[in-house]
């Protein structure tokens, strides 16, 4: 239902009505919409796993392997992400969803075994999640106004946008249609990886005293 006319078509009632049950019933099994939406995110992200660094991978492997999981999953979901992104957001740490922090369990657990200290695979966790999110976001957000157009500016209803308001946006038009998510969701993690990777090499450089204080945190 979600898939089809996105998180505001969702009521009790319309799911009553889908499932040939009378709605008030439904709040045995979810005792709100939002305990319903919770359940939707735990359905969702269920299919989101974090492999164990096995078979010689590295730990920068296993998140990019996470990363492209994730961006199936939205993909696939694209009216989920922003219940994905936002919906762990209303609810303190402890009481969340189960499935929603077996990945921040399996990522904290992965950086850890990678030789960085709790504190900094925390952050690089909080930075591989705020990334990674940001670019779903954004993916799935990219719409083209007339597919059938030829003209890039055209496609994307940049030709609306005065020209002297918006001279830089409407000069992309070309790269902004010819966007590629798998492509640049690769740069981003280049980016990420290499500084996660200074962070640890510094951190080990530095011994266990200093990473005790939480260098890899900073």
């Amino acid at each position: 239902m979600i898939d089809a006319d996105g998180v505001e078509a969702l009521s009790m009632r319309r799911l009553g009505r889908a499932l040939g049950r009378d709605p008030m019933r439904l709040y045995r099994f979810a005792a709100s919409k939002d305990e319903l939406l919770d359940g939707v995110v735990e359905l969702v992200l269920a299919d989101l796993q974090v492999p164990r660094a096995v078979d010689g991978a590295d730990w920068d492997v296993v998140l990019r392997r996470c990363a492209h999981s994730f961006r199936a999953i939205a993909l696939a979901h694209p009216h989920v992400v922003p219940l994905l992104v936002t919906r762990p957001l209303a609810t303190p740490l402890g009481l969340r969803p189960i499935a929603t922090l077996r990945p921040l369990e399996a990522i904290v657990d992965l950086l850890v075994g990678a030789g960085f200290d709790p504190k900094g695979a925390l952050h690089g966790y909080r930075l591989f999640t705020g990334f990674l999110h940001g670019h779903v976001l954004n993916e799935v957000q990219e719409q083209v106004a007339d597919p059938d157009e030829t003209d890039d500016l055209l496609r994307l209803g940049l030709h609306r946008l005065p020209a002297r308001d918006f001279p830089r946006l409407r000069a992309l038009a070309h790269e902004l249609a010819a966007y590629d998510g798998a492509a640049e969701l690769d740069e981003g993690l280049d980016i990420l990886v290499t500084g996660l990777r200074h962070q640890l090499s510094a951190g080990l450089r530095s011994g266990p005293a200093h990473r005790e204080g939480g260098a890899g945190a900073s």
